[in-house]
């Protein structure tokens, strides 16, 4: 088991057509804890930006669930929140329009609307389901419209009005 204490993560995995599908991306937090059950890993772990990472053996873990009920309930609410967080992507992923996903991921994603732009934006384009080429023309609009900013390594939306 993996902690990233900073910089950025994410399993893939490699589809039939040879393309890779980001499962999960982890800038603060666990990362492969689905695997916890699990004898062996069915994706790759990839850092994408430089990182700081935490190695737990998974005997520490499981012994910690089995005998401490309060690691045992933070263990079960931080997974709480990674099944939330899953479903706000899987929302994310129904919208049809580039903006609409783009402006979803900063308001349910970000830090009252800022959010870190981490490895780029051909990672984001790939989180959103787009083609890098359609989030640049997208952001590019936002920045024109005067919707969305570029600060200091964050995509700020701004508030309508403004």
């Amino acid at each position: 088991m993996h902690f990233v204490n900073e910089g950025e993560v994410v399993l893939e995995r490699a589809g039939a057509d040879g393309s890779n599908a980001i499962l999960q991306r982890t800038r603060r937090g666990f990362v492969s804890e689905a695997s916890l059950g699990s004898s062996q890993y069915h994706c790759d772990a990839h850092v994408v930006t430089a990182a700081t990472i935490t190695q737990i053996p998974i005997s520490s873990i499981t012994s910690a669930l089995a005998i401490d009920p309060m690691f045992s309930a933070r263990w079960i609410d931080m997974l709480n929140r990674e099944v939330r967080r899953l479903r706000m992507h899987c929302e994310r992923l129904s919208l049809p329009k580039v903006q609409d996903r783009l402006t979803h991921l900063l308001a349910t994603q970000g830090d009252s609307g800022r959010y870190a732009m981490g490895s780029g934006l051909k990672s984001i384009a790939s989180e959103l389901g787009v083609t890098h080429e359609a989030l640049y023309r997208c952001v590019a609009s936002l920045e024109k419209q005067g919707r969305l900013a570029r600060q200091d390594g964050f995509l700020v939306l701004q508030p309508l009005g403004v």
